[in-house]
């Protein structure tokens, strides 16, 4: 257990180093050990003397050797010294919520949460929690053509809500609820406030690009009413008409003149089937239900400001009062490319990804598959707040917050990648025991071990004979040959490893289990101790690779998915 403290200590060291670019000094060092491993606070008299040894060799190196060995042994710390810290931002007061809300999250389920998806679920219960109200997950589906609805994908919202912490108090599908649409059309037509457009695209872009009406904008009611029968009944045909809202038509954005509210699709939905053939617009329809459910704040990108506009000719049309919004800036995650579900749609069709749960996808499946607790990425997106400030970010600021909760129950295990076989003559030990945690007490584990074991080859570059190493949890070793790779025994004491100041590394028996690591990057295989079939479902540590969940068991293969270091 004391190599493993000893590689703790290291790494807080180097951080503190490479931070100040000076020696780290032993108070700084000291505090941070036992501000992250509390455990540890019994036990300082014992852990003191290991702070003062790891520094003092520390000190004898500089900067470039600091860094070079932090990236080695955690990059993770090395990330945090670079990385922008941006302000703790939290979740500003909501003006008009003091006697509760009524929010929504309404996504066209045309595939599974992304990790901004994640976002706005979180962030829209969240202040329902706060505020006592009604959350709800409506379903925006009423576009079978562009953004076709995946039928999976309804189950899947509704599962990656509940594992978000976000359970919704009411579940509302705008494909089930056309007949009050069309009760509202025909109401804002005869208010005067819609008509039928029967102009073709090009036409009416054309007028519309030079402020000027459509020839049939100024039909009576009556007229309008009965061309409205005609779209519903079949008179019309797709392309022949659509119903437009009535807005400003000089008005200096033409994105607010006269805008679609519903249009003729023959085109089968996946729910409904051809039960209709005129569909409202997204603009028509999200307007609507937030009126019909009472939704009081609406949260919303920056990007969609002009739906807003178009929106509010509509309200003012029916004599309706319109929700308070919250505008709030793209995120951009660095590991990830876009989080558009349609680009994501058509890269899963073209394979490049074996899944919506592939873990170089941005959704909440492949997060929950590689290990990401929801608590992790609830706290940082609280944390990240509502602001219409564009921002850029990392994973590794939700890996951080992961670690912090699985590290202290995460087991740890020997994974060996791109294993190369060594031969040690001596007296090896036919069994290691080796903890589960370096430093809580989670039990210990025996791996199988002997004269033939397996190495990282990552391990054996600069390797030399003559060159002495030390076997985790093992025994000490000199290398006495490099091809074939053959060592002796020189110990067993982790005492005389730390005195000739040996580099540790970890291995796995021969007869161990055939591992393959699934990575946002690729695949990494290998071999593992033969524990790991134990922990099925669970997180574990392969010790100097990285956190990963256990995914599948087979009789000749263990597939693990990586979470993060």
């Amino acid at each position: 257990m004391a190599d493993d403290i000893r590689e703790i200590i290291e790494k807080y060291a180097l951080q503190n180093a490479v931070k100040y670019r000076a020696a780290p000094q032993v108070g700084a060092v000291m505090g941070k050990l036992m501000g992250e491993h509390p455990e540890l606070r019994a036990r300082a008299k014992e852990v003191s003397p290991l702070v003062a040894s790891v520094l003092s060799e520390v000190a004898k190196t500089g900067p470039e050797e600091w860094e070079k060995r932090l990236a080695e042994i955690a990059p993770e710390l090395l990330a945090e010294i670079g990385a922008k810290k941006e302000p703790e931002k939290g979740l500003t007061g909501l003006v008009g919520a003091e006697g509760g809300v009524v929010m929504r999250f309404a996504p066209n389920p045309n595939g599974p949460p992304t990790i901004g998806s994640a976002r706005g679920i979180i962030i829209n219960s969240e202040y329902v929690k706060r505020y006592g109200g009604k959350f709800l997950l409506r379903f925006d589906d009423t576009d079978a053509v562009n953004k076709r609805p995946m039928p999976e994908a309804y189950g899947w919202y509704l599962e990656d809500s509940e594992w978000l912490g976000a359970v919704p108090d009411e579940v509302v599908i705008a494909s089930d609820r056309l007949p009050r649409y069309y009760e509202i059309a025909r109401e804002l037509i005869r208010r005067g406030g819609a008509y039928v457009c029967r102009c073709d695209q090009a036409s009416f872009k054309a007028l519309k690009d030079a402020a000027r009406p459509c020839p049939h904008r100024d039909q009576s009611v009556e007229e309008n009413l009965a061309l409205w029968s005609e779209m519903m009944n079949g008179g019309l045909g797709p392309g022949e008409a659509v119903l437009r809202v009535k807005t400003d038509i000089v008005h200096k954005d033409p994105a607010l003149r006269d805008w679609a509210a519903f249009r003729i699709v023959t085109a089968d939905h996946p729910r409904v089937g051809e039960r209709y053939r005129v569909w409202p617009l997204l603009d028509f329809e999200s307007a609507v239900e937030d009126h019909l459910l009472g939704v009081t704040h609406i949260i919303r990108g920056k990007d969609l400001m002009d739906s807003e506009r178009r929106q509010r000719y509509l309200y003012g049309h029916l004599g309706w009062e319109y929700p308070t919004t919250i505008h709030w800036g793209r995120i951009k995650i660095h590991q990830f490319g876009s989080f558009s579900t349609s680009a994501l749609r058509r890269a899963l069709e073209a394979g490049e990804y074996s899944g919506w749960d592939d873990p170089g996808m941005p959704t909440v499946r492949a997060l929950r598959r590689r290990g990401i607790r929801a608590e992790a990425l609830r706290k940082f997106m609280i944390e990240l707040g509502v602001g219409e400030t564009d921002i850029s970010i990392s994973m590794d600021s939700v890996y951080a917050e992961n670690r912090k909760i699985v590290d202290p129950e995460a087991k740890r295990r020997f994974f060996v990648k791109d294993p190369v076989a060594i031969e040690i003559a001596g007296d090896v030990p036919e069994v290691a025991k080796a903890p589960f945690h370096p430093t809580l007490d989670l039990g210990r584990r025996e791996i199988p071990a002997g004269s033939k074991l397996l190495v990282m080859s990552e391990d054996l570059k600069d390797l030399k004979v003559g060159g002495c190493l030390r076997l985790k949890d093992l025994c000490n070793i000199e290398i006495v040959s490099i091809d074939p790779l053959q060592a002796r025994i020189i110990g067993a004491d982790p005492q005389q490893a730390k005195k000739m100041k040996l580099r540790i590394i970890h291995w796995a028996p021969p007869d161990g289990v055939s591992v393959r690591v699934m990575r946002p990057d690729g695949v990494d295989t290998g071999i593992g101790e033969v524990g790991i079939r134990d922990d099925l479902g669970q997180v574990v540590q392969f010790e100097r690779y990285g956190f990963v969940r256990i995914d599948s068991v087979k009789d000749d293969e263990v597939v693990a998915y990586f979470a993060h270091r």
